[in-house]
């Protein structure tokens, strides 16, 4: 069960964080209780899967890189958890997961990529095909951002 407090946490975490060097102990200071408490409160939440993940949305044109691609790469099934931890390393990428594929789309795992151009989307994803040995993906590149929010619950 959540209390008025849990409530109050999930509305001040599922929006975007404040910007500076200890933004819980900022978010902690305004619902009046100590820094330890709220991440302690936030992490029971999360255990008790009252919420399922706690993550960052990155706006990539405003962090700098105008371009960015969702690769989508056909992976064998006994290969897929060796290549998805590999291209989830790379640092150019903020999404990695596995999805099954459908009759007509045979893709099975994502990686989303972000840079400086459409070019050097293309070349990274040439360099991450090379570095797992995987030669069938395709790049799918945004055209237009609709929406970049989360659910507000409270």
């Amino acid at each position: 069960m959540i209390d008025d407090l849990d409530k109050k946490i999930i509305r001040l975490i599922q929006g975007d964080l404040p910007l500076c060097e200890r933004p819980f102990a900022t978010l902690a200071k305004e619902t009046g209780i100590p820094e330890g408490l709220f991440l302690d409160r936030v992490k029971r939440l999360k255990e008790k899967k009252i919420i399922r993940r706690f993550g960052a949305t990155l706006r990539h044109q405003q962090a700098g890189y105008p371009s960015n691609a969702m690769v989508a790469w056909v992976v064998p099934d006994e290969r897929m958890d060796a290549v998805g931890k590999h291209l989830a390393s790379f640092r150019e990428v903020t999404h990695c997961y596995q999805r099954t594929p459908q009759s007509t789309w045979v893709y099975n795992l994502y990686t989303m990529i972000h840079s400086d151009s459409r070019k050097q989307c293309h070349n990274i994803a040439k360099y991450m095909a090379k570095t797992v040995g995987v030669d069938d993906y395709i790049l799918l590149f945004s055209e237009k951002e609709f929406r970049k929010t989360s659910m507000a619950y409270f």
